[in-house]
């Protein structure tokens, strides 16, 4: 047995062909079972929609109503199908992303480019926060994924890591001389600070080093972009802790120079993550691939 929208479906073909055996060819059916169809209809509406005529049929009072409305909802089914095949395609649609303004200017944008050189119909949405504030977005719907700082500790995510980058600590030439050889941590402890806010996950991370080390930082600044620790660090305000591929145009120029540690800080990531629940759209799923290709 046919389902409603398949009988309104034949109707509407019956209707515009004014012929069940024309209907029955365009519909490859049969034309019994089309006169089937109209039959089962009309029998759930309990009303005549044709007049049977020897050349053919014609619409009653009530089929010309009921074709109206027909025609509007399988035309708005019929867009809905093509809109979605368009999101499959990648000819339409909006990829979210939630990323802070430090990654997304040193890691996201030469991927942002690939894909909307690839893909030039779809439209972004990026949002802007901490890893922590990214995450709440992710789980909340707001965007389909999110390019964060890592390690990073949420069941409900599933986490893919991209890129290994290692924090340091960057001095102007005031401080370049005392800090010439390679020093330990209590030595840097006792110099003016320049961190992340206290909110920044990168922030966490090195604080959390350098407690499991006994060592208990207090940064004299405490700033919300990457950027102002190189230039605050530049303009001998203090020692910064940056993230060194980030910072390499400052090291490059001389403009900044590397602390040498007698212990390095473990190398961390920075990667992708998305809920473990839901399937990637089309577009984030593309996005993903294409960084994947490329790191």
């Amino acid at each position: 047995m046919m389902s409603k929208l398949d009988l309104y479906r034949v109707f509407c073909v019956v209707a515009k062909r004014k012929s069940f055996s024309k209907a029955a060819k365009e519909l490859f059916m049969t034309q019994p079972a089309v006169s089937q169809a109209i039959m089962q209809l009309e029998s759930e509406l309990d009303t005549r929609l044709f007049t049977r005529t020897p050349k053919g049929v014609t619409l009653t009072n009530e089929g010309s109503l009921i074709l109206e409305y027909a025609n509007s909802a399988i035309n708005l089914i019929n867009t809905g199908e093509e809109k979605i095949l368009e999101y499959k395609n990648l000819t339409a649609g909006e990829l979210k992303i939630g990323v802070g303004d430090t990654i997304s200017r040193y890691f996201l944008l030469p991927y942002l480019e690939a894909f909307h050189n690839q893909y030039p119909n779809l439209k972004f949405k990026i949002i802007n926060g901490t890893t922590f504030e990214i995450c709440s977005i992710i789980k909340s719907g707001e965007v389909d994924i999110g390019i964060c700082n890592f390690p990073l500790d949420d069941p409900a995510l599933k986490l893919q890591p991209c890129i290994e980058i290692q924090d340091i600590f960057v001095c102007g030439e005031k401080f370049r001389s005392s800090l010439s050889g390679p020093v330990d941590l209590d030595q840097l402890a006792k110099l003016p600070l320049i961190f992340l806010e206290s909110k920044s996950n990168s922030r966490h991370y090195v604080e959390d080093y350098m407690i499991s080390k006994g060592i208990k930082m207090s940064p004299d600044f405490e700033l919300g972009s990457h950027d102002l620790l190189l230039e605050f660090a530049r303009i001998n305000l203090g020692v910064a802790c940056v993230t060194k591929e980030f910072s390499q145009d400052y090291l490059d120029q001389g403009l900044l120079y590397e602390v040498q540690l007698l212990e390095e800080i473990p190398k961390r990531s920075i990667g992708i993550c998305y809920l473990n629940s839901v399937s990637l759209s089309p577009a984030a799923k593309k996005f993903v691939e294409i960084i994947d290709k490329e790191v």
